[in-house]
Parts: structure tokens; sequence; C-alpha cells
């Protein structure tokens, strides 16, 4: 008989591979809520995209509405967690990076569509992103340092939290639905759908407020600038907003 091969023995000291799907399992119901709050901001930068293409309006509205309902379950992961008793670092660290999402990048991009294109106000919208991010990490970096009430809970945010970039999202929803931002060639075709026709056209130059021009060849709207005054109350160590 041949002989049968050999086995091999596993070291009692090699590391034992995790279950399938440990981590989505290990995840408590407020994991799952701030997932709900990354879910929105991945589709309010998809429909943002969306309509850039179709030029349909219909796709930028669903866009300025994920943002809200971002706010909303940001607003329940924390009231979960507290309920259930279940903080952990690695719902801090979730919650973070879905903040960033949904109100970091989402609002940037939909500045972008509503025509915020020029270079000058690319170089605002970028500022503003990298002011989420470096205060969203200034936040994890801090928050054990920071002064707690009697339930553990921190009393104040350094720099204005970022879901307030909400404000943002909805001067300019209120600029679209008044047809401040986009203009078309024949508006009686607005919202034929996901294959509209690219005669109608955007044209950026009708964006809320006009253009500035700075010198030849480099303008900017300055609508733009409230991007920068909400990025630069995000990183201000000064400003102290009470947490409720």
């Amino acid at each position: 008989m041949p002989a049968s091969p050999k086995r091999t023995k596993r070291k009692a000291s090699d590391p034992q591979l995790p279950s399938h799907f440990s981590m989505v399992r290990s995840f408590k119901l407020a994991d799952f809520v701030t997932l709900g709050n990354g879910v929105c901001g991945c589709l309010s930068l998809m429909f943002a995209m969306k309509a850039l293409l179709t030029q349909n309006t219909d796709f930028l509205f669903s866009s300025f509405w994920c943002i809200p309902c971002g706010v909303l379950f940001d607003f329940l992961d924390g009231r979960v967690a507290r309920w259930q008793q279940s903080s952990s670092l690695l719902g801090q660290e979730l919650d973070s990076l879905a903040d960033f999402c949904s109100f970091g990048l989402a609002p940037a991009v939909l500045g972008f569509a509503c025509g915020f294109q020029k270079m000058l106000d690319m170089v605002v919208l970028t500022y503003f992103v990298c002011c989420g991010l470096a205060r969203l990490a200034r936040f994890n970096a801090t928050v054990a340092s920071l002064p707690t009430d009697q339930n553990g809970k921190v009393r104040y945010f350094e720099g204005t939290p970022i879901p307030t970039t909400l404000v943002i999202v909805g001067v300019l929803a209120y600029g679209v639905y008044h047809g401040k931002f986009w203009r078309f060639a024949n508006p009686m075709f607005q919202h034929e759908g996901p294959f509209a026709s690219f005669s109608q056209a955007f044209t950026p130059e009708y964006v809320w407020g006009g253009e500035v021009t700075v010198f030849p060849g480099y303008e900017f709207h300055p609508l733009v600038l409230m991007y920068g005054l909400s990025g630069t109350l995000m990183i201000s160590r000064r400003l102290r907003i009470p947490k409720l």
C-alpha cells in the first residue's frame, strides 16, 4: 500500500485563524447605524456624479437629501451606543470615517457639481476637505484629554463639528431649487431621465453670485468662500461649541 501523506501538525504557538466574517459579527448595533451614515455619504457622491453626467437635477436633489439622512444616522449612533453601553475604539474610528465621507467629501463634490469648477474654486474646496480631515483626526487624538461631565460625555467640541456642513448643503439646495446654479439650453426636457440629452448644457458661468477675476485666466466664484469659512471654523481651537 502506498504510504499515506504526512500531515503537518499545527504548532501550539501558531495563531488560530479568525472565523469567517468575525469583524462584521463583532459589530454592535451602533456600528451598523454608523455605517448607515457612510452609505448616505457614498450615495451622495454617486448621485452628484450622475447629475453631472445626465444634467438631470433629480439626481442632484437626491444627492442633497443624502446629507441630512447622514446627519440623522450620525445623531442616532451615539444615542444607540449609550443606550447599549457599547462604545468602542472601532466605533469611534468608524464614526470619523463615515463623517468624513458624508460631511467632508460629499459637500465638496456637491459644490463642484453646482459649478465651483474654476481652479481657485477647487483650491478652496480642497482646503475645506483637508480641514474636515484634520478636524476629525484631532478629535480622535485628543478626545481622551478633553473635559467630561459626570456621565463621561465630552463637554464641548474644539471648532465646529463637521456635520455643520449641512448648512452649506442647504444653501446649495436652495440655490438649485430656485435656478441659481443650473441653466439648461432646453428646460422642457430638464427631467427627461437618466439619458437626458447633453444639449442641456450645464453652464457654470451662471453660478449664483457670479465670478470674480483675480487676474487674467484665474477666476473664482465668491460663494465658494463659505467652504473656506466652514473649514477654518472646524480647525479652530479657540472656538468651543458645547456638546448637546
